[in-house]
């Protein structure tokens, strides 16, 4: 067992963890955060993406050992705390951008990258921005249109 300092979304926890466990499995299991969903398991799909200190990171990818010390950031923690949306989770449902939403929460989380990035993508800058994402019911067409509606409405926030 290893000892781990981690914050989620704000909250400070400390757990002991076997080295092995993955960062998904850790953010769903030992601290019900379910939000994040587990995808392939194997890197391939980006259901499960999170941001590790700041940098968005497929969770099933890192042992939450890596995690140590750092800051996690879950689809869960976007939210205001009165539960507003985050400007991507609301441009994400203003223009129907999930069917059965499986990928949604990856979605997001590779769009806040990208437009941290890139805060004025083109439409082909964001399908290649979340290429590591897939959609199982193929609904890339309203994702690209709610990544650009959340870029031009933080264009729009920042003049």
């Amino acid at each position: 067992m290893n000892r781990i300092s981690v914050t989620v979304d704000g909250v400070a926890y400390r757990n002991d963890v076997e080295p092995r466990l993955l960062l998904v499995h850790y953010l769903r299991d030992r601290l019900g955060l379910t939000g994040t969903p587990v995808g392939c398991d194997t890197g391939s799909c980006g259901a499960c993406t999170v941001e590790l200190d700041g940098r968005s990171v497929k969770s099933c990818s890192v042992l939450a050992v890596q995690a140590d010390g750092g800051e996690v950031t879950t689809v869960q923690g976007l939210c205001s705390p009165g539960g507003g949306l985050d400007p991507l989770q609301k441009a994400f449902h203003q223009r129907h951008a999930l069917q059965c939403g499986y990928c949604t929460p990856g979605m997001i989380m590779a769009a806040r990258d990208l437009l941290r990035e890139n805060p004025d993508p083109t439409p082909d800058e964001v399908r290649h921005g979340l290429e590591g994402n897939l959609c199982r019911c193929t609904g890339y067409q309203n994702i690209v249109h709610a990544v650009l509606t959340a870029a031009r409405e933080g264009q729009e926030a920042r003049t």
